[in-house]
């Protein structure tokens, strides 16, 4: 016995409705233009110089992860080469696109450390005092820390070039439990080695009291007022400012490397309207962050984030947190997502020169007739494959064209979703792609159709039919779907650029047809098989005794 048919009209409707709302969202992105790639409507391009002579392997090494920054959504289909020993050269989709070229140039080199001075006193003008309660030294004029509680998982907040002394509390909301435990106490269960312990003392001894030379050399110190290279090294004291210049610091020996960092991520937390990057760190680092909140907590003291010799932000902290970190201030989505792409794909082992790097707009690498030679082909096979349809299945080659236009409307409202949102770009191999999607889709109704006409051939009604040659038709469809899409994932994980490109729209394509298949095709199918032209085997209908070859008269009826 045939299964039981779903009632098509509601399917139908909702597959419309769905539609409907896809190209809602495409109206309220406000824009009807799908991203054309690089070589169909050029883009930027930036040449970056590496400084001193990088090892060849070094240079690969940077090129893949800058490869992995400008394409870390997977379909933007940059282009990052190397040319000789110490260029890489960045393509990318779009013209003025200086929103990535801090994504690209960036080194990444991010390093934590604890401020010993900054703008808002000289240097060692102070005398030390010493807390009573825990014998540390801290600089004159600061409160003594006091004890907070154990580490609450709530994340401290950093707050983005920060040009104002400090305030006494984190710039995110803290804990407001009372501190009852030693500020310099590790975490229970949490170990470290004797020389990361000695470096870490080392750095809040500077921190408390730092030596004469380097206050007088603090002191002296202006910021440029022209960018200049920074030499950052993790294992001296440095002194150097926020990005506008207009704050000063001077900062320990690095207590957390950029390598401690496993994870950044950006996005606007609950209950909270600007963007934040957002920090996680291996077992090193989360205990030594944790030691470092809990040293300065309640000090006024501050916690720098150094990154390419730069200080992002200087915060204090209210209690020990043992969590993640959060960088907090007045970004804006693309500033959010840059500093966090450049940091979850790590720091570049070689340093490029500032005032060699370049930005320049090039043209398309492919004429403009070879886009539409490409349209025209595609719109050609579409034809051809209507036309056929129409010829051999008739009344069925309705379902066909219907299921076709359905596809290119589903197909259209995605790329224009994802140019949107996923930084999609459209190149003529990720169009081929599209277009061979037409001969996959067309491969899913002769399938079911002919399923249909061999139930019909035993003596079954269409509706008896439809339902039964359903069963064996999307089976075979769904084997053939998953080799498609085991093709195009082997492509877009394994291979670059626009082969990467082709393979994403191959696997598209595939998704849209089996939607199609499964919720506007069959449910149209069973839909035409209530109608007497279809079920009693019209001459036109693609049903008829002739068209399946048999003299028996089409069964009539039937309940599936």
């Amino acid at each position: 016995m045939a299964p039981k048919t779903r009632k098509p009209g509601r399917t139908l409707a909702a597959f419309f409705l769905g539609l409907a709302i896809a190209y809602g969202l495409v109206a309220l992105g406000g824009s009807w233009k799908p991203q054309l790639g690089l070589d169909l409507q050029g883009g930027t391009r930036i040449t970056l110089v590496a400084a001193g002579n990088p090892s060849k392997e070094n240079l690969d090494e940077a090129k893949g992860i800058i490869d992995q920054r400008v394409n870390g959504s997977g379909v933007s289909e940059a282009s990052v080469t190397t040319q000789g020993n110490n260029l890489i050269v960045v393509e990318i989709p779009g013209k003025n696109r200086q929103d990535l070229v801090n994504t690209v140039a960036r080194q990444a080199q991010m390093r934590f450390r604890l401020v010993a001075c900054d703008s808002s006193s000289a240097c060692g003008s102070g005398t030390s005092t010493t807390s009573p309660s825990t014998g540390q030294t801290v600089p004159s004029g600061a409160a003594a820390p006091t004890s907070p509680a154990a580490a609450p998982r709530a994340p401290v907040g950093f707050g983005k070039a920060d040009t104002t002394p400090s305030p006494t509390t984190s710039p995110t909301t803290s804990p407001t439990t009372s501190p009852t435990t030693s500020p310099t106490a590790s975490p229970t269960g949490s170990a470290g080695s004797s020389s990361d312990k000695s470096t870490f003392d080392q750095a809040v001894a500077f921190m408390n009291n730092p030596p004469a030379e380097w206050a007088q050399k603090f002191n002296d110190f202006q910021c440029p007022t022209t960018t200049a290279e920074i030499k950052d090294d993790p294992s001296q004291p440095l002194i150097t400012c926020n990005p506008d210049g207009t704050e000063k610091y001077l900062l320990s020996p690095a207590i957390i490397e950029g390598t401690d960092l496993t994870d950044a991520s950006y996005g606007i937390p609950q209950n909270q309207v600007q963007y934040v990057v957002t920090l996680d760190f291996n077992g090193h680092g989360r205990k030594t962050f944790a030691d470092a909140t809990g040293t300065i907590a309640n000090t006024g003291q501050r916690f720098a984030i150094v990154l390419d010799g730069q200080v992002l932000s200087a915060p204090t902290a209210s209690s020990r947190i043992s969590g993640g970190a959060q960088i907090t201030g007045d970004f804006d989505q693309t500033e959010a997502k840059s500093l966090a792409t450049s940091l979850k794909y790590g720091s570049l082992p070689i340093a490029f020169k500032k005032s060699g790097t370049s930005v320049e707009v090039v043209g398309p690498t492919l004429a403009g007739n070879q886009l539409n030679t490409g349209l025209i082909a595609g719109a050609l096979g579409l034809g051809l494959v209507m036309i056929y349809c129409l010829f051999y299945y008739r009344g069925l080659g309705i379902v066909v064209l219907s299921s076709l236009s359905v596809a290119a409307l589903w197909t259209y409202a995605m790329v224009l979703l994802l140019s949107k949102t996923a930084g999609f770009t459209l190149t003529l191999p990720g169009i081929a792609g599209l277009i061979i999607a037409v001969g996959i889709t067309a491969d899913s109704f002769i399938i079911f159709f002919e399923r249909i006409r061999d139930e019909m051939r035993d003596g079954k009604s269409m509706r008896v039919a439809v339902e039964t040659g359903w069963v064996r038709a999307r089976h075979t469809r769904i084997g053939a779907s998953i080799v498609s899409l085991l093709s195009a994932a082997i492509l877009y994980f394994f291979a670059t650029g626009v082969v990467k490109g082709f393979g994403f729209a191959l696997g598209l394509s595939t998704v849209i047809d089996l939607a199609v298949l499964f919720w506007f095709t069959k449910p149209l199918v069973s839909w035409f098989a209530r109608f007497r032209f279809f079920n009693a085997g019209g001459k036109l209908s693609g049903l008829s005794p002739e068209t399946l070859g048999t003299d028996a008269p089409v069964a009539v009826g039937g309940k599936a």
